[in-house]
């Protein structure tokens, strides 16, 4: 049971109404209300029962809900061959297509200095896609 009490222009914005509007329903006894000193105040049960639906989330509390967490990794591997930082990079590109999490979306880069036989991953995802990646690296590196 949601014990929330809402002013009227929170109740417009939720449903949408002009604050004229839902100052009429209370005054006309159709949405309840109580007044505390001047102002209306509206329980959240009473907004469902006046809509007969569960009171719509404000932006804000729907992208709390639909909170993501992402990470962002950059890998240095030093002292790699260059066939090897060619598995690597295979392996890597390829991981994203196989993963079958609902979290974000996984995006891999990779750069292969032969010079300085120095390979450079970036990661972008979400947590556990991100740590199976880098377990795969870590594999593949030192195999």
């Amino acid at each position: 049971m949601d014990l929330s009490l809402y002013s009227v222009d929170q109740v417009a914005e939720r449903l949408g109404l002009h604050v004229r509007t839902v100052r009429k329903y209370v005054r006309d006894g159709q949405l309840k209300a109580v007044k505390i000193g001047k102002q209306y105040r509206i329980a959240h049960e009473d907004i469902e029962a006046f809509t007969g639906l569960p009171l719509p989330a404000t932006s804000r509390e729907a992208a709390m809900r639909h909170r993501r967490v992402e990470v962002s990794s950059i890998v240095e591997i030093d002292a790699i061959d260059a066939e090897t930082a060619r598995r690597v990079a295979t392996l890597l590109t390829a991981a994203p297509a196989s993963r079958d999490s609902g979290g974000p979306p996984l995006r891999v880069e990779t750069a292969y200095d032969e010079e300085r036989a120095r390979m450079k991953v970036i990661v972008l995802g979400g947590p556990a896609d991100t740590a199976r990646l880098l377990e795969y690296v870590s594999v593949v590196v030192e195999s």
